[in-house]
Protein backbone atom coordinates (compact mmCIF):
# COMPACT_ATOMS: atom_id res chain seq x y z
CA UNK A 1 0.00 0.00 0.00
CA UNK A 2 1.20 3.39 -1.01
CA UNK A 3 0.32 7.40 -0.70
CA UNK A 4 0.51 9.56 -3.42
CA UNK A 5 1.52 13.06 -3.26
CA UNK A 6 0.15 15.57 -5.05
CA UNK A 7 2.78 18.38 -6.81
CA UNK A 8 0.35 19.40 -9.35
CA UNK A 9 -1.96 22.85 -9.73
CA UNK A 10 -5.05 20.73 -9.73
CA UNK A 11 -7.53 18.23 -8.06
CA UNK A 12 -7.24 14.57 -8.96
CA UNK A 13 -10.60 13.32 -10.67
CA UNK A 14 -12.58 10.48 -9.99
CA UNK A 15 -10.54 8.87 -12.53
CA UNK A 16 -7.42 9.18 -11.59
CA UNK A 17 -7.80 7.84 -7.97
CA UNK A 18 -9.42 4.70 -9.32
CA UNK A 19 -7.03 4.40 -11.69
CA UNK A 20 -4.01 5.04 -8.83
CA UNK A 21 -5.87 2.37 -6.58
CA UNK A 22 -5.74 0.07 -9.37
CA UNK A 23 -2.61 0.39 -10.76
CA UNK A 24 -0.65 1.67 -8.07
CA UNK A 25 -2.44 -0.11 -4.67
CA UNK A 26 -2.47 3.85 -3.61
CA UNK A 27 -4.66 3.99 -0.30
CA UNK A 28 -3.92 7.83 0.45
CA UNK A 29 -3.94 10.82 -1.27
CA UNK A 30 -1.82 13.81 0.21
CA UNK A 31 -2.48 17.32 -1.04
CA UNK A 32 -0.31 19.87 -0.67
CA UNK A 33 -1.03 22.61 2.24
CA UNK A 34 -2.43 26.05 0.60
CA UNK A 35 0.86 28.17 1.24
CA UNK A 36 2.64 25.73 -0.84
CA UNK A 37 0.04 25.21 -2.94
CA UNK A 38 0.16 28.43 -3.71
CA UNK A 39 4.27 28.50 -4.13
CA UNK A 40 3.84 25.21 -6.41
CA UNK A 41 1.03 27.27 -8.88
CA UNK A 42 3.17 30.56 -9.13
CA UNK A 43 6.61 29.66 -9.78
CA UNK A 44 8.08 33.38 -10.47
CA UNK A 45 8.68 33.76 -14.81
CA UNK A 46 11.26 35.70 -14.87
CA UNK A 47 15.07 35.27 -14.28
CA UNK A 48 16.89 32.19 -13.13
CA UNK A 49 15.45 30.19 -11.15
CA UNK A 50 16.21 29.58 -7.46
CA UNK A 51 16.21 26.08 -6.56
CA UNK A 52 15.61 26.81 -2.58
CA UNK A 53 11.97 28.59 -3.81
CA UNK A 54 11.33 24.59 -3.41
CA UNK A 55 12.76 24.43 -0.41
CA UNK A 56 9.37 24.03 1.55
CA UNK A 57 7.70 21.25 -0.88
CA UNK A 58 10.69 19.21 -0.01
CA UNK A 59 10.20 19.44 3.74
CA UNK A 60 6.60 18.60 3.45
CA UNK A 61 7.72 15.39 0.68
CA UNK A 62 10.35 14.37 3.52
CA UNK A 63 7.55 15.23 6.15
CA UNK A 64 4.59 13.30 4.77
CA UNK A 65 6.13 10.43 2.37
CA UNK A 66 7.89 7.04 3.06
CA UNK A 67 10.55 5.60 0.46
CA UNK A 68 8.60 4.27 -2.31
CA UNK A 69 5.32 6.51 -2.37
CA UNK A 70 4.28 8.02 -5.15
CA UNK A 71 4.64 11.74 -6.49
CA UNK A 72 2.40 12.97 -9.30
CA UNK A 73 4.78 15.86 -10.36
CA UNK A 74 3.44 18.25 -12.95
CA UNK A 75 3.97 22.07 -13.25
CA UNK A 76 6.73 24.34 -14.32
CA UNK A 77 8.64 22.74 -16.70
CA UNK A 78 12.14 23.84 -14.67
CA UNK A 79 10.18 23.53 -10.82
CA UNK A 80 9.05 19.88 -12.63
CA UNK A 81 12.34 18.78 -13.59
CA UNK A 82 14.01 19.81 -10.30
CA UNK A 83 11.40 17.93 -8.26
CA UNK A 84 11.29 14.72 -10.41
CA UNK A 85 14.86 14.30 -9.84
CA UNK A 86 14.97 14.90 -6.36
CA UNK A 87 12.34 12.34 -5.68
CA UNK A 88 14.36 9.81 -7.50
CA UNK A 89 17.50 10.63 -5.71
CA UNK A 90 14.93 10.46 -2.30
CA UNK A 91 13.77 7.10 -3.17
CA UNK A 92 10.11 8.19 -4.20
CA UNK A 93 8.68 7.19 -7.75
CA UNK A 94 7.60 10.09 -9.63
CA UNK A 95 4.91 10.10 -12.21
CA UNK A 96 3.12 12.42 -14.31
CA UNK A 97 -1.13 12.12 -16.10
CA UNK A 98 -1.35 11.74 -19.30
CA UNK A 99 -4.95 13.18 -21.26
CA UNK A 100 -6.55 13.58 -24.16
CA UNK A 101 -8.02 16.64 -25.79
CA UNK A 102 -11.66 16.43 -26.85
CA UNK A 103 -12.58 19.12 -29.04
CA UNK A 104 -16.38 20.02 -29.48
CA UNK A 105 -17.57 22.88 -31.23
CA UNK A 106 -21.24 24.21 -31.43
CA UNK A 107 -22.44 26.18 -34.04
CA UNK A 108 -26.03 28.71 -33.22
CA UNK A 109 -28.20 29.77 -35.90
CA UNK A 110 -26.64 32.96 -35.38
CA UNK A 111 -23.52 31.69 -37.49
CA UNK A 112 -21.40 31.64 -33.71
CA UNK A 113 -19.38 28.69 -33.04
CA UNK A 114 -18.85 27.97 -29.47
CA UNK A 115 -15.51 26.04 -28.67
CA UNK A 116 -14.95 23.68 -25.96
CA UNK A 117 -11.52 21.72 -25.27
CA UNK A 118 -12.43 19.12 -22.41
CA UNK A 119 -8.92 17.53 -21.70
CA UNK A 120 -9.69 13.91 -20.74
CA UNK A 121 -7.29 11.72 -18.07
CA UNK A 122 -6.25 9.31 -20.35
CA UNK A 123 -3.14 6.67 -17.57
CA UNK A 124 -0.16 7.97 -14.89
CA UNK A 125 3.71 7.40 -16.61
CA UNK A 126 6.20 6.84 -14.15
CA UNK A 127 9.42 9.55 -15.01
CA UNK A 128 11.83 7.47 -16.01
CA UNK A 129 15.49 7.89 -14.26
CA UNK A 130 18.11 8.23 -17.57
CA UNK A 131 19.97 11.26 -15.67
Amino acid sequence: MAKMLLIFSHRLTEEQVKEAKKNFNVTEFVYLPEDLQYIWSNVPPEGEFNERYLDGIKSFLISNSNENDYVLVQGEYGATYLMVKWCFENNLIPIYSTTKRVYEFTKNDDETIENKHIFKHVSFRLYKNNL
